[in-house]
């Protein structure tokens, strides 16, 4: 059964607030693929999920390495992808992704279309929407 939900994020300030939130709705998912436009705010929500689970780094965008690797006690292992600049499955599969999405971890993955092939049924979907009032919707799809 699909479950679509919204958060509604107005301003900066309410993102940690998102996430928390977010978090709470995906429960114990681990495979989590962000879509919306260069610039809706897909890293920056990313970042704002690290800070909320209490992740030993702070988040940056792994556009050069790819992907990054932070940690949690809460959480363990959490891997961000950026797969921007991924151009082939061939790519994807030469820097490990498979492995690492089926290693049981947290993945939050930026541009998912590129390697929807290996993606397993269960992962959640986010779309950023941005408003026209420049807040951001996020559409939850459990």
């Amino acid at each position: 059964m699909e479950t679509k939900k919204e958060i509604h994020v107005q301003k900066v300030e309410d993102l940690i607030g998102a996430a928390k939130e977010f978090l709470e709705l995906i429960k114990d998912r681990k495979i989590i693929c962000f879509n919306g436009q260069m610039g809706a705010g897909k890293t920056t929500f990313v970042k704002a999920l690290l800070k909320a689970m209490d992740a030993r780094d702070d988040g940056s965008s792994p556009t050069f390495a790819l992907i990054n690797e932070y940690s949690s006690y809460m959480y363990g292992p959490i891997f961000h992808f950026d797969l921007y600049r991924i151009e082939s499955m061939e790519e994807a599969l030469d820097l490990g992704i498979e492995e690492i999405i089926y290693q049981d971890s947290i993945c939050f993955i930026e541009w998912p279309d590129k390697i929807l092939n290996l993606l397993p049924e269960d992962y959640v979907e986010v779309k950023i929407e941005v408003n026209e009032d420049q807040s951001r919707t996020l559409i939850v799809e459990l």
